[in-house]
């Protein structure tokens, strides 16, 4: 049966859109969270590092981009000039599925230079990076890690594997950029006034 295009997105978006009525105590709504960190990292003239793995990653590096339009010292952790970590600095990591090698050493180095960690995850009680984290973002939605039903792969879903996490990402980082941008008093010509030229 075909479904037509329209139908499609508005699945899709609907189910995103329903991530962000889930609740998520013990932890604060994520969108306050990471407004409330970022605004104090800026206000303490501190840097943002940025890291994530796969597709998390490619959520992450679109924030970090955002966040230097904004005007913020911003970057992501491995690029060529990325500065060191102090303790008057924030590092964003997504680890959806609750860890990930890479993820667990780079939030270890980063609180041993001082610095503050903010995990996004959506295996808050189970995952490694937890232990390394200064405040955790749950974000409940779907990952890898319950892309499962009783050990068998579920049926084609619609957004399979971690689609659901990373397109929750991708909303939550725009409601942040948003909020931010108020509370900065950025107006839309001086966000524009970052953008590069060299394309």
């Amino acid at each position: 049966k075909l479904i037509s295009m329209a139908s499609l997105a508005t699945q899709i978006c609907t189910h995103i859109a329903s991530i962000f009525s889930t609740p998520t105590h013990p932890y604060p709504p994520p969108l306050d969270l990471l407004v409330s960190e970022l605004t104090t990292t800026a206000s303490h003239d501190g840097r943002v590092f940025l890291y994530g793995v796969g597709r998390e990653g490619l959520m992450l590096k679109a924030l970090c981009m955002r966040l230097a339009h904004l005007g913020l010292s911003a970057h992501f952790v491995f690029d060529m000039t990325t500065p060191p970590i102090t303790n008057s600095d924030l590092l964003i990591a997504s680890a959806g599925p609750g860890g990930f090698s890479t993820v667990d050493a780079i939030c270890s180095v980063a609180r041993s230079y001082g610095g503050r960690v903010l995990l996004l995850t959506a295996q808050p009680e189970t995952g490694s990076c937890v232990k390394h984290a200064s405040v955790v973002a749950y974000v409940p939605a779907q990952t890898m890690a319950d892309d499962k039903d009783d050990g068998e792969v579920k049926s084609r879903p619609l957004l399979p594997m971690g689609s659901v996490y990373e397109g929750a990402l991708f909303v939550l980082f725009e409601m942040v950029v948003f909020k931010l941008g108020e509370i900065l008093g950025e107006s839309s010509e001086a966000v524009r006034s970052r953008h590069t030229n060299l394309e």
